[in-house]
């Protein structure tokens, strides 16, 4: 059966079922390319499996785009930084940085969490002094913090730098000195008579609320417009602060939203398009190669070498994979490959069964038997007249082993046997399992990944649906 290929991609996207196919298939190569030029090869052990790059995320909380239903008004995630100073003044030999940072709350609830992070700081004799204080919508002042940096130790030659590798970052709605500077404020400001003790858990709401009368620490949303100036005192012009950043927690964030570490999910799942697409390609060509192969030659050659290769495919197709996988994976630990080598191993008998029933009906056609009689050799025979005849129906297998692969795999990583330093949708899928995210609630967790898993195969499936006209032209006279 020999078919061009505009022919044969002619016929294909006649079709309804060939067109949404051929969509989604350019979708996910088209995302795929896009992850592959954007994010670093090593992005699983590099930023995914590193919890100090989802520090200052909101943990477990939904997509942001909530906030379009009608009704919903969750408290968005804001991250503020600045690496320049809005105002600098020299008074003698000291210098006086200030950095403004405003942010707007008009939400129904409080932030989850405040941090305040710095990123390297150089001074040659003392450290300079940092004070963070926020301006709230009444006016009103308060002075959550007084840092300075750790000084000199012993001869530590100048320049001294300090959070230079890594930043230095405080969590400010669990820090005891900021709850006491919170407690004193509104004492102050409220005549209240709280302590430090009072508000363990209620600092968002504390320096984001108006305190509420009773005998407990309660507050209500004070909404406005808020700023965080921060002041920083230098003892010597020369000495510099390289950037600073205010993260304010909410409860949605980004597209897709976190997991339980922070993991901003639509990265991951993003990652996941082109390891998808790599395991489901390379799965069923290597198997579609080693099973056409083994037929082509099991059928055509006979003999002992039909034997044996038919015996071999006989003990192959029967030897339980999951166990096989599960003792691979204790011994040699989780890999990628390793996984892709076992879906391989053990999925190509099969396809060398079929090929070997349709090489005996080739193997006694007049083409075989006239180019047997010019003096053609078995693998000349095999290659350029055979396989040839084969090939649709090949191709055709090749579209169905990509989905098998790709759920194979996506199944294996939901039972904990996935690559841990490759982020793949099954991973996300155990993790979220694991973690209960089913029984909480946290669908934007469990839903997206699966339902990508399901239009990765339906893609392929949707192909070769469409393809079979390509491989029996009775069906194209049918429709």
């Amino acid at each position: 059966m020999n078919i061009k290929f505009s022919d044969a991609l002619r016929v294909l996207i006649s079709s309804h079922t060939g067109k949404a196919g051929l969509t989604l298939l350019t979708f996910l190569v088209v995302v795929s390319i896009w992850v592959l030029a954007t994010y670093p090869l090593d992005f699983g052990t590099r930023e995914w499996s590193n919890p100090s790059v989802w520090a200052d995320n909101p943990k477990a909380v939904p997509p942001k785009w909530l906030n379009l239903l009608p009704g919903s008004n969750r408290v968005a995630h804001n991250v503020l930084d600045s690496g320049t100073p809005e105002d600098t003044q020299i008074v003698g030999q000291f210098k006086l940085e200030t950095y403004r940072l405003p942010i707007s709350h008009n939400f129904d609830d409080f932030p989850t969490f405040i941090s305040f992070s710095l990123d390297d700081v150089e001074f040659l004799e003392r450290p300079p002094l940092i004070t963070l204080s926020l301006i709230r919508p009444d006016g009103t002042i308060v002075q959550l913090l007084h840092h300075m940096p750790p000084g000199a130790r012993g001869n530590e030659a100048t320049p001294i730098t300090r959070y230079v590798q890594t930043p230095f970052r405080i969590l400010l709605t669990t820090d005891q000195t900021v709850r006491s500077a919170l407690a004193n404020f509104l004492n102050t400001e409220y005549e209240t008579d709280y302590d430090e003790r009072d508000l363990r858990n209620l600092s968002e709401q504390a320096a984001f609320g108006s305190p509420i009368p009773g005998e407990q620490a309660a507050f209500d949303v004070l909404r406005g417009d808020y700023e965080f100036f921060v002041e920083v005192t230098f003892a010597n012009d020369q000495d510099r602060l390289g950037a600073i950043k205010l993260v304010v927690g909410g409860d949605v964030f980004g597209g897709m939203g976190t997991d339980s570490q922070g993991r901003d999910l639509a990265v991951g799942l993003l990652f996941g398009f082109p390891v998808a697409l790599f395991i489901g390609l390379l799965a069923s060509t290597l198997t579609t190669a080693i099973g056409t192969s083994l037929g082509i030659v099991s059928g055509y050659v006979g003999g002992w070498v039909d034997t044996a290769i038919q015996r071999l495919a006989d003990v192959v197709a029967n030897v339980p994979l999951l166990p096989i996988l599960i003792f691979m994976v204790i011994v040699l630990g989780s890999n990628l490959f390793l996984i892709i080598l076992m879906l391989v191993a053990f999925s190509w008998p099969s396809l060398t069964i079929l090929i070997r029933s349709m090489v005996l009906q080739l193997r006694s056609g007049q083409l075989v038997e006239a180019t047997k009689a010019l003096g053609a050799t078995k693998k000349r025979i095999m290659i350029r007249h055979i396989f040839p005849q084969t090939a649709p129906f090949v191709f055709a297998q090749m579209i169905f082993f990509t989905p098998a692969a790709i759920l194979a795999e996506a199944g294996l990583s939901f039972l904990g046997l996935g690559d841990p330093s490759i982020p793949t949708w099954g991973q996300i899928l155990e993790q979220g399992f694991r973690t209960g995210a089913v029984y909480v609630g946290y669908w934007w967790w469990v839903l997206p990944p699966g339902l990508l898993i399901v239009l990765t195969a339906m893609a392929f499936v949707l192909i070769a649906l469409a393809i079979e006209p390509v491989l029996n032209p009775r069906l194209r006279t049918m429709r």
